[in-house]
Formats: C-alpha cells, structure tokens, sequence
C-alpha cells in the first residue's frame, strides 16, 4: 500500500492513476494532514456478457419467414 499526500496526489494525478491501473499497485492511500483521506484503486473491467445465441434451439425460424416483407415494407411507407 503506497501513501501519498495531497500536494503529491494533486501534482502527479496522471501518474498515480497510471499506476493503479496498469497493477503496479494495488491501490494508493491519499493522505491529508497525515491521516488517510481517500483510496485510488483501479475499476475492475466490466464483464461482457455473451448475447448472440442466447435463444439458439429455442424456435425454428420458419422457411417462409421473408414472404411477406413487400407488404410489410409498405405498411411503414404509409
């Protein structure tokens, strides 16, 4: 755990940042008036979720499912 003061958290910001997010270290301490103030960790990466193919096997897609798109496109040009 690195402690840093508030003039140096202040003055080197780009730095710390980097620092935490690029795991050197686990989190940084700021400290004002020497007592810990606030904790600089980084955000974990959000989890991307798989989509396509969720419903894979749930229905059929019928082999006449584009039959009536002339007609379909014309109820929106109305």
């Amino acid at each position: 755990m690195h402690t840093v003061n508030m003039f140096e958290a202040k003055s080197t910001l780009s730095r710390l940042v980097e620092t935490v997010e690029l795991g050197r270290e686990p989190e940084i301490i700021i400290a004002r008036n020497g007592r810990p103030a606030a904790r600089l960790v980084p955000i974990s990466a959000p989890q991307i979720v798989k989509r396509i193919g969720v419903a894979k096997g749930l229905f059929e897609v019928p082999d006449n499912i584009d039959q009536q798109n002339a007609e379909i496109a014309q109820l929106f040009l109305a």
